[in-house]
């Protein structure tokens, strides 16, 4: 595997990772964080939660914390932990099957969550595995997006842009395929779909590589009923080619309707 794009700074060889709430991990979580241990010995393993990672920082946080909503609390965590400390951040659902130091040689990368039509940029998920060095414009960028922000909207409903959309709508503008086939976005390798996100969450299928690193086993633990039913309905549009802004706004739509609420 090559590159064009290689960072002179050396990425922490630290895993964050966010559990917010205050409930205990579940065995399927500690079974991830062991293959983390296994597969990356040597790297320092660091749980973030409102014990160590300030949940008043923004009324986007503090609102979506309010009303217990840690998928979104992480969201914006896991962006400002890797971008103050540097290193590699995982969901807790993600599992580790293979060794990632030749792809942090490379400096920062991103995982396809799905791939786009024709080898095109698909849908980016930071959730999956991604990692950078401190102070990275990229992240900044992401992280503006929650500047004036607020979670709570004016009439009562919750603002649920994930940060899979955010982070795909902004690689997006700076995304080009390098000679060394990969996708790049302002110093991001942004790895297919294979390396990071082999399980197909509608079938549950897994397709595993020579190149696959992690499976991300999208255990949503955070997730209400609502939320979960909206995650498969926007997964299920975008296998059919439908952008991922719409997808969003449809999942949005059928979930709405099936749960008689916009939370």
């Amino acid at each position: 595997m090559t590159t064009d794009v290689i960072k002179e700074a050396t990425i922490p060889k630290t895993i964050h990772y966010c559990w917010f709430g205050g409930n205990p991990l579940g065995p399927d979580e500690m079974a991830c964080i062991e293959s983390w241990k296994k597969y990356l010995p040597g790297y320092e393993i660091k749980l973030w939660n409102e014990n160590n990672w300030d949940v008043d920082c923004c009324d986007y946080v503090r609102e979506a914390y309010s009303a217990k909503k840690w998928a979104f609390v992480s969201d914006y965590a896991r962006l400002d932990i890797i971008n103050r400390y540097g290193g590699i951040y995982f969901d807790t659902d993600v599992e580790v099957v293979n060794a990632i130091d030749d792809i942090l040689e490379h400096g920062p990368f991103l995982g396809m969550e799905t791939m786009g039509l024709d080898g095109g940029l698909g849908t980016v998920n930071p959730g999956l595995g991604f990692a950078s060095c401190p102070n990275d414009p990229l992240l900044d960028e992401v992280l503006a997006e929650y500047a004036g922000e607020h979670f709570i909207k004016s009439d009562g409903s919750y603002n649920e842009k994930t940060i899979v959309d955010r982070t795909t709508e902004i690689v997006n503008r700076y995304a080009r395929i390098f000679p060394d086939g990969f996708w790049h976005a302002n110093g991001f390798t942004v790895y297919p779909a294979e390396y990071f996100n082999p399980k197909d969450y509608l079938t549950g299928s897994i397709v595993l590589t020579d190149n696959t690193r992690c499976i991300h086993h999208f255990s949503m633990s955070w997730f209400t009923p609502r939320r979960k039913y909206k995650h498969t309905v926007y997964l299920s549009l975008l296998s059919k080619g439908v952008p991922g802004r719409i997808a969003n706004y449809i999942a949005v739509f059928f979930a709405t309707v099936k749960f008689k609420s916009f939370h």
